[in-house]
This record gives C-alpha cells, sequence and structure tokens, in this order.
C-alpha cells in the first residue's frame, strides 16, 4: 500500500470518526486524531486512548470551552444569532473553531490533509471545507463518510467487523452533537417529522409535563451584551452557561422541533437542546429593546439575520461577517442591565428589565401626573408627518375620482 502521508481527523469518538480512523488507514494515511472539547460532557483522555486503540498514530485533546465561549458563543449572542428565528446556531458555532486548530495540528504535524466525519448531506462539511480553506488554501480535505456511503447499519456492521467500539447501535441510532450552547439530534425516528421525538432522545432537559409546577425567576446582568453575572453571582461565561443550562432544563426551556432549509439544499427535521442560549437570547433581546436606539435595533434585525445565515453556511471568517461583527460590536457599548426571567413549563418570558443605559424615559411615557409629554407639539407633528400623503391625495384626487365613476357605471 503507497503511503500517503499524515492527515489530522477531527475526532468525537462517535461512530462516524471512529470508522473512519480505520478506514483512513486502510487508504494509506498515517491517522492523527483531534478532539476538541467544546462542552460536550467528553472525557478527553478516554477519547485520546480510544483513539490510539484504534489506529492512531498520535492523538491531540484541547479543552476549548474558554475559547469557544469568548470567540465565537458571544459574538453570536451579542447578534442574537437565531437560523430561521428558531436555532440558535449551536453546531454551527463550534465548526470554525474546530476547524482553526485542525489547521494548526496539521501544521504542527506536517500533514498533507485533514479530515472530518460529516455526510455528504450535511452543512458540516461545507462548514469544516470553507474554513479550512480560509485558514489554509494549500491543505487537502478529506470526507470518509462522504466517499465511503455506507448506510448507517452498514457503518455499525463495519465497526463491528473491525473491532471498533461505538455507542449507537440499530435499535439506537441517534447521531447527536453536543457543546455548551446546545445539543443537536438528527437519525431514527426524527426522520419522520410526524414522530414525536423520543423522551430519550433529551439529556439536558424535562418535558413540559414532567418540569415544576412553580415557576422560577432568574436575574442575568450584562456588560455590553455579555452576560457577567446570574442571580447577582458574578461568574465567568462556561460557567454560567452551565449553571443557566441545569437551572433552566429542569422547566423544560429549550427544546426545540424544527423543519431546517439545509444548506445543501432539502429539509431536515432538526431536535435541539438549548435552555441557556434560549434564555440568553429573550434577555438579551430584551434588554436591547431599553438600551439602542428604534433606528439602531432596526438596522441590527437585518444584520442579524445575515449574521446567523453566514454561520450557518460556513461563512464565519468572512469579510462580511468581520464587518457585521464591528457593527454590532459597536451596538453593544450601551447594552448593560439586569433581566428577569420566568421559567416555567418550557418557556422562558421577561418580566423585569433595568439598565443605567436605557433609553425608556418614565416621565415621558406614562399617563399619570408626572407626564412631562408636550401635548400640545402633537398637533403640527402630525400636520407635518401627514404632509407628504395629504399632497399626493390632493393632487390625483380628479385621477381617483374618474377612476371610482368607472367603476361604480361597469
Amino acid at each position: 500500500m503507497e503511503k500517503k502521508g499524515k492527515i489530522v481527523l477531527a475526532y468525537s469518538g462517535g461512530l462516524d470518526t471512529s470508522v473512519a480512523v480505520c478506514w483512513l488507514m486502510e487508504k494509506g494515511y498515517d491517522v492523527v486524531t483531534l478532539t476538541a472539547d467544546v462542552g460536550q460532557s467528553v472525557n478527553l483522555e478516554e477519547k485520546k486512548a480510544k483513539a490510539l486503540k484504534t489506529g492512531a498514530v498520535a492523538a491531540y485533546v484541547m479543552d476549548l470551552k474558554k475559547q469557544f465561549v469568548q470567540e465565537y458563543v458571544w459574538p453570536a449572542l451579542k447578534a442574537n444569532g437565531m437560523y430561521q428565528g428558531t436555532y440558535p446556531l449551536s453546531s454551527a458555532l463550534s465548526r470554525p473553531l474546530i476547524s482553526e486548530h485542525l489547521a494548526w495540528v496539521a501544521k504542527n504535524e506536517g500533514a498533507v490533509a485533514v479530515a472530518h466525519g460529516c455526510t455528504g448531506k450535511g452543512q458540516d462539511q461545507v462548514r469544516f471545507e470553507v474554513a479550512i480553506g480560509a485558514l489554509n488554501p494549500e491543505l487537502e480535505v478529506v470526507a470518509p463518510v462522504r466517499d465511503w456511503r455506507f448506510s448507517r447499519e452498514a457503518e455499525i456492521e463495519y465497526a463491528k467487523e473491525h473491532d471498533i467500539e461505538v455507542g449507537a447501535s440499530i435499535e439506537s441510532p441517534y447521531s447527536i452533537d453536543e457543546n455548551l450552547w446546545g445539543r443537536a439530534i438528527e437519525c431514527g425516528a426524527l426522520e419522520d417529522p410526524w414522530n414525536e421525538c423520543p423522551e430519550d432522545a433529551f439529556e439536558v432537559s424535562v418535558s413540559q409535563e414532567a418540569a415544576p409546577n412553580v415557576a422560577e425567576n432568574v436575574e442575568i446582568t450584562f456588560e455590553k451584551g455579555i452576560p457577567v453575572a446570574l442571580n447577582g453571582e458574578q461568574m465567568d461565561g462556561v460557567s454560567l452557561i452551565l449553571k443557566l443550562r441545569s437551572i433552566a432544563g429542569a422547566h423544560g426551556v429549550g427544546r426545540i422541533d424544527m423543519l431546517e432549509d439545509r444548506l445543501v439544499g432539502f429539509k431536515s427535521r432538526e431536535v435541539y437542546e438549548c435552555p441557556a442560549a434560549i434564555t440568553l437570547i429573550a434577555a438579551h433581546r430584551a434588554l436591547e429593546t431599553m438600551t439602542l436606539a428604534k433606528d439602531v435595533l432596526a438596522t441590527k434585525k437585518q444584520l442579524e439575520v445575515q449574521f446567523a445565515e453566514l454561520t450557518y453556511t460556513g461563512y464565519w471568517f468572512s469579510p462580511l461577517k468581520e464587518a457585521i461583527d464591528a457593527f454590532i460590536d459597536k451596538t453593544q457599548e450601551t447594552v448593560s442591565g439586569t433581566v428577569r426571567v420566568k421559567l416555567f413549563k418550557g418557556m422562558a418570558t421577561v418580566t423585569g428589565i433595568k439598565s443605567a443605559k436605557s433609553v425608556y424615559n418614565h416621565d415621558l411615557a406614562t399617563y399619570s401626573e408626572e407626564d412631562a409629554f408636550d401635548h400640545g407639539a402633537a398637533v403640527g407633528f402630525i400636520k407635518v408627518w401627514g404632509l407628504p400623503l395629504k399632497t399626493w391625495k390632493q393632487t390625483h384626487k380628479q385621477d381617483q375620482e374618474k377612476a371610482h365613476s368607472l367603476s361604480v357605471s361597469c
């Protein structure tokens, strides 16, 4: 067999990447694995041992949770990043980060290529390969799962034949992708949109039926768009997300079941668990309504859609995404304050907002005796505001009357 050199595989230790190690070895590569901990409850040392046992010549393990939150999750939160207004981009956010470290390991190991475990149907293949192309255009990218075209069942059989330990079975075929920002659940019964998602697919949230009958309030404090405290306790980003995930998940918050328009051209049924993301985005959006001007909010909402699209489609490192980031960062200079959120039976409802940067003025808004609004100014305002429409109608009055008379005679 011709030796092809080293290849760096993004390795989760699940079915696809475990089989990929063996398959790449059969193709003549020396496999180096990279396992990135982005909050998926992974034992890095166990993954390292498994990769080496499967045949990898070297295995890198990296705790990237802090970098993931600071450089990927917080920018997405500041942008209220929600693909199709529903999905908080949890899996999409981790791909450019993993790609960044794949490129680094490849350079460190003198590898000729990198590899991922994505199928030809998924959008993750696009995210990895577009990001790698932006970070190191010279690197070849190999996609074993896409190339071998195994069915899920055939892949499991291949693993058994090669004595590869995997966590999936034909009886329990869920494909899970997890990080601090959320869990994505695919395959099995979920492929029929009529089927309700089985309860055993969820891990970090309870059903609405099982959620407590008593609501719980949480207070989230933001500084320049970034959450810094939960219920008055200062916390780092990773700790805050984990704590809030536990609290909100216990109330059934964050379950998402949607038909998603994939980048590759078809719809896919996707189920997510994102308790912390859903709660934080709701709180952040509410705080922005108090601290941002009307025209800034309107423009930002338009750019939020583009931010989500760019992230979802693998354009994290694009110049447009960087330009949108700059605009969003500017808007966040005043987004500081505290938001109270009620958690109850799957709902995260904002019930209070306060901020030293508030644009809300009680004396202007109130209808009480403290009312400071100049009601007399409204007459002139309405006259000027309506003048363009009034002028247009006066100018075209005869045309409109003629058209009306014709329609009546007919």
